[in-house]
């Protein structure tokens, strides 16, 4: 990756910030991005030797009896422990990193710059390898609310376990190139497109 020209942009936020609304206005706007974490879940319920890793260190119930990734299960019994999350980070960021990889070299000469949507790129250390980051940033009440009205599966508990798992978002914050405000108080669409022609500019 180090001979592309293309820019490339991260853009993260805590669960519930609404990271993936942002991208979405992006994608409206010609930008292509990369979800990685909606492809971590693709390639843990698609790639065998993920998928074999995956039981070997977690058991055979990491899956449910559709052979698909049981979110709730893995809600309750690995998010809540920094051991657990680590090693399952471990697991799917190289097979994650690869599909990206093959992603910008598909995708790298028809654009003025991607976008890489992530909610760990802070924690992943995968920030040093990105141009800049956009941090959409919300207040934890807010994200919290958010969280518990999209996935019925989790309770308060566990979001709160994963929001552990996360950097603050103040921290995350002070890192950003860019920071799109996602509290309610602010228009996302007018943000997006200023920061749009930012980018195309650079």
């Amino acid at each position: 990756m180090s001979k592309r020209t293309t820019p490339i942009i991260g853009i993260t936020g805590g669960i519930g910030a609404g990271k993936s609304v942002v991208a979405q206005i992006f994608t409206t706007l010609g930008i292509p991005v990369y979800n990685a974490d909606a492809r971590a879940k693709w390639l843990i319920n698609n790639h065998k030797g993920l998928g074999q890793a995956l039981q070997e260190a977690f058991g055979p119930q990491v899956f449910n009896e559709n052979g698909q990734l049981d979110r709730a299960w893995l809600a309750g019994h690995v998010f809540h422990d920094k051991q657990k999350v680590s090693t399952l980070n471990s697991l799917v960021h190289p097979f994650v990193g690869n599909d990206f990889a093959e992603w910008v070299a598909q995708h790298s000469q028809d654009y003025p710059y991607l976008l890489k949507e992530a909610a760990l790129i802070f924690e992943a250390g995968t920030h040093k390898e990105l141009d800049a980051i956009i941090v959409v940033h919300a207040n934890q009440a807010t994200r919290l609310e958010r969280v518990l009205f999209r996935d019925p599966h989790r309770n308060k508990q566990q979001i709160e376990d994963i929001m552990q798992q996360q950097m603050p978002a103040e921290e995350k914050k002070k890192l950003a190139d860019y920071v799109i405000d996602n509290d309610g108080a602010r228009l996302l669409i007018p943000q997006v497109l200023k920061l749009h022609q930012k980018l195309q500019n650079k």
